[in-house]
């Protein structure tokens, strides 16, 4: 007889089907370079062995600290956090299943709370709020590494709590390519629908290299 999975054991097997970092992952340096309309900045950036995120040479600290930004998220992305650790004090409860075969997930404990939907063994939907804000990003399109799969094309809508009115609407499309034994992202295209107005931003990453490991 065929049971049917908790909430939890979906949540985790998709949680645990993501492409992540290891624990002996070294950090990497790279060159930068970001286009926003007639504009193009270059600088310097690092991840870190400790997963710390480190932008130098761009001359305006606005631009440096947006690309500060745009590589935190993919630290947080691709650090190797285990389940029990981001979620062992959560409860998980099942929701509805849409036409497409996405179960909705409600996380509680988190703070705000939020959902999600899973498709198969991929997280495709989050919905959280933040502040004033609600916002939804629904995944397109995964990059299967082969050892995990990275969100590749997603989109990310914002709106407001009370109101509901859309705020903002961004649509990325992520580049990962393989350095070493480390898939790193290489490119990613952010589109910008506020307001009517279609911003496009380019992050470059060229010259890739691990960091050496510490000697003790």
């Amino acid at each position: 007889m065929k049971t049917s999975k908790t909430a939890q054991e979906l949540f985790k097997a998709a949680y645990e089907s993501r492409y992540t970092w290891d624990e002996d992952f070294p950090g990497y340096s790279a060159n930068v370079e970001l286009i926003q309309g007639k504009e193009t900045y270059t600088g310097k950036i690092s991840i870190n062995r400790d997963l710390s995120v480190e932008v130098s040479g761009i001359s305006e600290p606005q631009v440096q600290e947006g690309i500060y930004i745009q590589l935190w998220d993919v630290v947080t992305h691709l650090s190797p956090t285990p389940f029990e650790e981001s979620h062992g004090k959560h409860e998980f409860i099942k929701g509805s299943t849409d036409d497409t075969e996405a179960i909705e997930i409600i996380v509680k404990g988190e703070s705000p709370q939020s959902t999600c939907k899973i498709r198969g063994r991929e997280i495709c939907q989050i919905t959280r709020v933040k502040g004033n804000t609600a916002f939804v990003i629904d995944t397109q399109e995964n990059f299967d590494t082969g050892e995990g799969y990275i969100a590749s094309r997603y989109e990310a809508i914002f709106r407001d709590l009370k109101t509901k009115e859309v705020q903002s609407v961004l649509k990325f499309e992520d580049t990962y390519e393989k350095v070493g034994k480390y898939y790193l992202m290489t490119k990613q295209v952010v589109q910008d629908l506020q307001d009517n107005n279609d911003t496009i931003t380019q992050f470059n990453y060229s010259n890739i290299k691990l960091l050496e490991p510490a000697t003790i």
